[in-house]
C-alpha cells in the first residue's frame, strides 16, 4: 500500500513560501517591525511523563510546523526576510541513544526532505542567533526548547500571531492534498465504522473501529479524541467518554472523528441507526439537520458572511421544528426566531476552520458575545477562497441545556412540551463535512455519505455477513 498521496510523491512541503507569507502579513499589519524583524521559532521536545522513563506522546508546535514541515522533536526554524534565508537547526546527534533508536536523519537526507536554504545542527543555533543583526527576534513563545535563548527573543508579538494566523487561514494547494488524504482516510474509517455494527456492543468498539482502520492507512495520530455515543449521550457535543454498553434502547448512534495526515485534519461526524432502520423520530431530526446543512452549503463561496450561514440554518431548523409540531405553529418564523429558543436546540456553530489544528486559527470567534445564537460561533469573518471549513449543523435533545427554557414562560410558550417528548431517547444529530471555499463555490472532502437511505443500507449489509459470532 502506498502511503500519502500519490500527488506529492518528490514534492517538499512549502516552508519557504510560508515563511514568506507570514512575513507578506507582518508588513502589512506593522510595516516598521517587519523591515526590522527576523522570525524563530522552537518546536516541540520529547517530554517524559512524571516518575517515568518514557516519553508523553510528541504532538510537533503547529505554528513551528508550518515555517518547518518538520516533525522531528528538538528542533528550530529561523526566518530573516531582510535576505530571504531560512535556516532549519535539527538537534544534536545523540550518540548514547543511537544504540536505543538508531541514527537519526542526516544533514545530507535533510535536505533532500525538508524546503529550507540551509540545514544545521542545533550547536550553531546560540552563536547564529547572537551574530543575527536586528532589532526585534520575534517568537511565538518562551519554552523548555529555547529558554537558554530568551534573553534575545521577543516573545508572544500580537503582530506575529495576527501574520502567523492569516498565512495558515489560506490552505496552498500542497496543504490541500494533505487534507484530502485524511479525508479520505475519514472516509474509509466511517464506512468500517457503520459496516461493522454487528460486532459494536461498546461505544468502545466503535472507537476502536475507527482506529484500527486510521492505522492501518498510515494515520497514527487523530485530529482529536474521538466522540463515540449512542442514545441520549448524542445529545452531549463533546463526549470522549465512549465507554458505555450498546444496548437495545438505544437507537441512535453518533460517532465525530478525523484522521491526520501529515499534521494536518480531518473532522467527520456522521450519525446512523443502530440496526440499520431508522426510527420515525430519528430519520425527522436527521433529515432536518441535513437541511440545515445543505441550505449552508448551497451559500457558501467568497465574500459570504459565516454568520448569515449560520443564522440561516437555524432559520431552517425553526420551519422544520414547527412541521414536526416541536415549535407551535400560532407563532412566526421570525417570532420564534427573534426568541432565541433555537440556541438550545442548535447550541454550537455551524462550524469552524480546519487545518493544522481541527479548530483551527483565524476565525476571531467572540465567546462574550451576549446574542446565544452567536456566541459560540467560531468563524466571525466573510468567507475567502482557500479557507477551509466545516459545515456541521446539529440539533440536541439535552435535558441539561433545555431545563432552563422549560422554566422559563417565555420561550418554552413555543414549544410542545408533549411532541418534544417523542424525541429525548434519540440524544442528538450532526453531520459534518470538510469544505473548501473556492473561486466559485466550494469543494466537499467528505465523501462518505450522509443519504439516509444510503447509510442504513451500508448498516444492513454489515449483519447480512453474518458478522454476529464475531467476537
Amino acid at each position: 500500500m502506498s502511503l500519502g498521496p500519490e500527488s506529492l510523491k518528490g514534492k517538499k512541503y512549502p516552508a519557504k513560501q510560508h515563511a514568506r507569507n507570514v512575513y507578506a502579513h507582518l508588513k502589512e499589519k506593522n510595516l516598521s517591525k517587519a523591515q526590522t524583524s527576523v522570525l524563530f521559532i522552537s518546536g516541540e521536545d520529547n517530554e517524559l511523563i512524571l516518575y517515568s522513563d518514557q516519553n508523553k506522546p510528541f504532538r510537533q508546535n503547529r505554528y513551528f510546523f508550518y515555517l518547518s514541515g518538520c516533525g522531528i522533536p528538538g528542533s528550530h526554524i529561523v526566518y530573516q526576510p531582510q535576505n530571504d534565508h531560512l535556516t532549519l537547526y535539527l538537534p544534536n546527534i545523540d550518540w548514547e541513544d543511537v544504540m536505543w533508536s538508531g541514527l537519526p536523519l542526516s544533514l545530507e537526507n535533510a535536505k533532500l526532505k525538508f524546503d529550507a536554504d540551509e540545514i544545521k545542527y542545533v550547536e550553531t543555533l546560540q552563536a547564529d542567533l547572537e551574530s543575527i543583526n536586528t532589532v526585534h527576534l520575534l517568537t511565538t513563545d518562551i519554552n523548555k526548547s529555547n529558554i537558554k535563548f530568551a534573553s534575545i527573543l521577543k516573545e508572544g508579538d500580537k503582530d506575529l500571531f495576527y501574520a502567523m494566523d492569516e498565512a495558515r487561514l489560506i490552505k496552498d494547494s500542497y496543504e490541500i492534498e494533505l487534507m484530502k488524504h485524511a479525508s479520505k482516510i475519514s472516509d474509509n474509517c466511517h464506512l468500517a465504522v457503520m459496516s461493522a455494527t454487528p460486532i459494536e456492543t461498546n461505544e468502545t468498539h466503535i472507537h476502536a473501529e475507527f482506529m484500527y482502520h486510521a492505522i492501518r492507512q498510515g494515520s497514527k495520530y487523530q485530529s482529536y479524541d474521538p466522540i463515540c455515543c449512542t442514545g441520549p449521550s448524542c445529545s452531549t457535543l463533546h463526549y470522549i467518554k465512549n465507554d458505555d454498553e450498546i444496548t437495545p434502547d438505544k437507537k441512535s448512534v453518533l460517532i465525530d472523528a478525523g484522521a491526520e495526515w501529515e499534521c494536518y485534519a480531518s473532522d467527520v461526524t456522521r450519525c446512523f441507526p443502530i440496526n440499520g432502520d431508522w426510527t420515525k423520530e430519528h430519520l425527522e431530526i436527521y433529515t432536518t439537520v441535513l437541511k440545515m446543512q445543505a441550505a449552508a452549503m448551497a451559500l457558501i463561496k467568497p465574500g459570504a458572511s459565516w454568520e448569515h450561514l449560520h443564522l440561516t440554518a437555524h432559520k431552517v431548523l425553526i420551519e422544520e421544528f414547527q412541521k414536526l409540531g416541536i415549535f407551535k405553529s400560532e407563532y412566526s418564523l421570525e417570532e420564534i426566531f427573534e426568541s432565541k429558543v433555537s440556541a438550545r436546540f442548535f447550541p454550537h456553530g455551524l462550524g469552524h476552520l480546519l487545518g493544522m489544528d481541527t479548530h483551527d486559527v483565524g476565525g476571531y470567534p467572540n465567546y462574550a458575545d451576549p446574542d446565544p445564537l452567536l456566541a459560540y460561533l467560531r468563524i466571525r469573518r466573510d468567507l475567502k477562497a482557500g479557507m477551509v471549513v466545516t459545515n456541521e449543523p446539529g440539533c440536541y435533545f439535552n435535558p441539561f441545556l433545555l431545563e432552563d427554557t422549560l422554566k422559563d414562560p417565555k420561550r418554552v410558550k413555543y414549544i410542545n412540551k408533549d411532541v418534544l417528548d417523542k424525541y429525548w431517547y434519540i440524544g442528538g444529530v450532526r453531520i459534518e463535512d470538510d469544505i473548501l471555499v473556492t473561486e466559485t463555490g466550494y469543494e466537499n472532502f467528505t465523501g462518505i455519505t450522509s443519504d439516509p437511505e444510503e447509510v442504513s443500507k451500508i448498516v444492513k449489509a454489515g449483519f447480512k455477513k453474518n458478522f454476529h459470532n464475531i467476537v
